[in-house]
């Protein structure tokens, strides 16, 4: 991760195409695209590699979750369980549809927490989102035992995990519905850009229309379509999807890469007594996006991310002070503060973020520094950034007030 690092001639060649032939919607100008059709063809690519029957790129990973809940019947009142670590589109999909987010804890899977999740359900629960965050996932049997248990919907936000796997499946085909992003800094890009895998036909049949205004895509003349209900605007253009095209080529060398370079990163470190890793479920498989580890306590490990920036060493972050990925510096979210009126469902069934207790999620995100594993270092970098983070790391423990 990012698949940026690996642009080439596959992807200039697919945009060259779209160029030339001079259709850049995906839909319509059926006499000019002279039968091509890349984001066509990437979904059905897509499909094909994560083993399901259907794809619906859209604009970006958020629009996808969007259109995967539409798509699901999920609306006005509704309730959607997700983590308190995420990213800021878990809940501004929910709220787009009128649906209310209901943050829960998290456990050392850095992922939803099972128990918390069977905690915060109430009659108005539709769906729980697991997302599965850094590469790794969340226990999906035991969230799957809990929404079949409850007839809820179980949705995978597998943004940050493409290519990990969970007892031999893709993540993201685990669920009734996956969602994936394809912006500039995901494993694969498409500069922007975002897909709604499943294998429901009804749910594929109403996201394909969502997407574009509500039109059923029924007949060759988009100017007779129809509108069995209300859309949105949330499709992908050929040029993004040209681009994908170009690296899903190249996902198994990008996925292999990251994961080499992780596991040469780990290993350095775990040679150091204090510094242990998140759990990752039994006959899961992490995609290797980053490298995750805990610190004995706060302090630790706030002193060891300041020191890793001071010796270079970039793209680690702490997430417990980063207000895109964690609810402590949410209060846009946790005021309501929008700049029109939030839908009165929304406004109500809100949680009060003055009492409510996510002490477990602090116990695990103020311990925690996650490391983006890039794909175009050499191995001689990446031996060389691991034998500097382990020193770094050293010399802060030895310097410790508990040491």
């Amino acid at each position: 991760m990012p698949g940026f690092e690996v642009f080439g001639e596959e992807e200039r060649n697919h945009i060259n195409d779209v160029l030339e032939n001079g259709v850049l919607m995906r839909y319509g100008f059926d006499a000019m695209r002279n039968g091509h059709h890349k984001a066509k063809e990437f979904e059905l690519a897509f499909a094909e590699k994560m083993k399901v029957n259907h794809c619906q790129l859209t604009s970006s990973g958020t629009s996808a979750l969007t259109v995967a809940l539409a798509s699901a019947g999920i609306g006005a009142g509704d309730e959607v369980i997700i983590p308190t670590f995420t990213f800021v589109a878990s809940f501004e999909s929910i709220i787009a549809l009128g649906a209310v987010p209901i943050l829960c804890d998290i456990d050392d899977t850095l992922c939803l927490s099972p128990e918390a999740v069977k905690k915060a359900i109430t009659p108005k629960t539709k769906v729980v989102m697991p997302v599965h965050m850094c590469g790794s996932m969340a226990d999906l049997k035991s969230l799957k035992e809990i929404c079949d248990q409850h007839d809820l919907l179980l949705l995978e936000d597998a943004c940050q995990a493409i290519g990990g796997t969970y007892d031999d499946n893709y993540l993201g085909t685990y669920g009734d519905l996956g969602c994936f992003s394809f912006d500039y800094v995901k494993t694969i890009t498409c500069g922007e850009g975002g897909a709604m895998i499943t294998n429901n036909h009804k749910y594929a049949t109403n996201a394909d229309q969502f997407q574009d205004h509500g039109h059923d895509h029924i007949g060759s003349d988009r100017g007779a379509e129809q509108h069995p209900f209300l859309g949105y605007n949330y499709r992908i253009s050929e040029l993004n999807a040209a681009v994908g095209l170009g690296q899903l080529t190249k996902f198994d060398h990008v996925l292999a890469k990251q994961r080499e370079h992780y596991s040469i990163l780990r290993e350095t470190l775990s040679s150091i007594e204090e510094v242990t890793f998140r759990r990752v479920p039994d006959h899961g498989v992490e995609s290797g996006a980053f490298l995750n580890f805990f610190l004995p306590d706060q302090e630790t490990a706030k002193r060891v991310h300041t020191q890793l920036g001071r010796a270079g060493i970039d793209a680690c972050f702490y997430w417990f002070d980063n207000n895109w990925h964690y609810y402590k510096k949410w209060d846009h979210l946790k005021n309501q503060r929008s700049m029109g009126k939030l839908p009165q469902e929304v406004r109500n069934g809100m949680q009060d973020f003055s009492t409510i207790d996510f002490s477990a999620s602090d116990h695990w995100m103020s311990r925690t520094i996650s490391c983006l594993v890039k794909v175009g270092w050499s191995e001689e970098e990446v031996q060389q950034r691991g034998a500097k983070m382990k020193q770094v790391i050293s010399n802060v423990l030895s310097t410790s007030p508990a040491s």
